[in-house]
């Protein structure tokens, strides 16, 4: 019995060490399923796939009215129809449109601009979360979800300048030099939409409930950027206090508005405008693309797990 328990142990397999595994993973070219890459690398994969990205926002678009009989033509019709009602409820009933030169040019492209926003972080928000199944089959970086959605806004806004360029003309706003602003008052805000969509869309990948509260957050901003009105005749009518103005003014949806009403519409002069109006719109571009990306970047890993 004691030669029984005193007897050596029969020697079992083998374990490989740690080290020699991953030896001979990177011998023959071996990375982890699923690692998330380094930031210039991510950047190069992005890039690698400029073209699904463009193509998944041209499809998404085009699929978003085949059911309608009008077609397309929803996508000028959508925010006109957004326009129309505003004006009746703003300018009409409320009288907003009192004091403001080139009313309804003003409120048309103050809807048009900040639909842009709204759009691309609803979408933004539901661009992980409503592609799950994408996600968990092809390898390919996730950002390029939100991006294609917020292109795919940003496109169907270029649509949608058609009916712009027609109301502005109607309603005597001449064609000038200025609306060539609007080039880059648009990448500002398109670096800006894809950024915060990003951040939407890595929360809304591990919150579902978030795309239910992003309509109410949305409204509530929609009614503190001036879309419907002018700030700055609401800040004379009921004497609001000089910083609260200033966040008002200075908030991103408010600062693009005025850069694209500034470009488009004779009227809207530079002292409407704030101070360093351009800084503050590349800033907000450059703060929340650059964060937004790197945020995102940061959950890569985790996207369609779970």
């Amino acid at each position: 019995m004691s030669q029984v328990l005193d007897a050596p142990h029969a020697a079992g397999p083998a374990v490989p060490d740690h080290g020699d595994l991953s030896a001979l993973a990177a011998r023959h070219g071996l990375t982890v399923s699923g690692a998330r890459p380094g930031l210039a690398g991510y950047v190069r994969q992005l890039w690698a796939r400029r073209h699904f990205i463009t193509a998944f926002a041209t499809a998404k678009l085009t699929a978003q009215y085949s059911q309608a009989k009008l077609g397309q033509l929803w996508q000028v019709l959508t925010p006109v129809l957004n326009a129309a009602v505003y004006f009746f409820i703003f300018g009409v009933l409320m009288g907003t449109s009192q004091g403001v030169p080139d009313f309804v040019p003003f409120l048309v492209t103050g809807v048009f601009v900040w639909t842009f926003t709204q759009t691309s972080l609803m979408t933004g928000t539901r661009s992980i979360a409503g592609n799950v199944g994408l996600v968990r089959a092809l390898h390919f970086p996730r950002a390029a979800l939100p991006i294609s959605y917020c292109l795919q806004q940003l496109q169907q806004l270029l649509f949608s300048m058609a009916a712009l360029v027609v109301i502005l003309l109607v309603f005597g706003v001449p064609v000038a030099w200025s609306w060539l602003l609007v080039v880059p008052a648009l990448t500002l805000q398109f670096v800006f939409n894809a950024g915060l969509a990003m951040v939407l869309a890595r929360l809304g990948a591990h919150t579902p409930d978030l795309a239910q509260l992003m309509p109410f957050v949305l409204r509530t901003w929609m009614y503190a950027s001036g879309v419907m009105f002018s700030l700055t005749q609401v800040a004379q009518r009921t004497d609001l206090p000089g910083w609260v103005f200033n966040v008002l003014q200075w908030n991103p949806a408010a600062v693009y508005i005025d850069l694209m009403r500034f470009a488009l519409i004779d009227s809207y002069t530079a002292s409407q405008l704030p101070d360093h109006v351009w800084l503050i719109a590349a800033g907000w571009a450059l703060l929340a693309g650059l964060g937004g990306f790197v945020f995102f970047w940061k959950a890569e890993e985790t996207y369609g797990r779970g």
